[in-house]
């Protein structure tokens, strides 16, 4: 009988195992709006991380969160460091790529509370009189990764968050006087 629960056991595991590596090895989450105003106006409320503090939904979660600016003021190396609660985790962000009007692209690194680097990146495309951006963000996922995803909606979750930040965004961005 014993012998017959161990078995059991262990073919539950392979099951799961082989469903965990047979998840794709990458991921993707991005969200889009369109702003009524110029790419230089939406571009600068990215490249420069102290103007972040106005939209950023985790500050919004964690409103003791410990912030910090290093590097360049703005742009390429420009880095922000963050510690806050559980819900916020521990992390530093480094612009690595700025190309004005165009395109961020940012070095995500998590230190608590799982740690892991991604790549996050916006892009700002003329519409008209509007500017549409776009917020994503994409990494390789390790084994661990692979399972989790499997357990959380990684699209949904931080998708709301990158939802909730484009709309405070777009709001300041237009409220501003041309």
């Amino acid at each position: 009988m014993l012998y017959k629960i161990l078995l059991g056991l262990a073919v539950i595991i392979v099951v799961i195992a082989v469903i965990v590596a047979l998840q794709p090895s990458q991921f993707r989450v991005a969200r889009s709006t369109t702003i009524s105003a110029s790419p230089p106006a939406v571009f600068a409320q990215v490249n420069d991380f102290r103007k972040w503090e106005a939209w950023n939904p985790w500050a919004k979660i964690d409103p003791a969160m410990r912030q910090s600016y290093d590097g360049a003021p703005a742009g390429t190396g420009a880095i922000y460091t963050w510690t806050g609660n559980n819900e916020v985790g521990a992390g530093r962000m480094t612009i690595t790529d700025s190309r004005p009007n165009d395109l961020i692209r940012i070095k995500l690194e998590f230190f608590k509370p799982i740690a892991g680097t991604n790549t996050a990146e916006f892009t700002f495309k003329p519409d008209g009189g509007q500017t549409a951006v776009t917020w994503s963000m994409f990494g390789d996922k390790n084994f661990m990764a692979k399972a989790i995803h499997l357990l959380v909606n990684m699209d949904k979750m931080v998708g709301d968050q990158f939802e909730n930040a484009l709309a405070s965004m777009k709001s300041i961005v237009e409220a501003a006087p041309k």
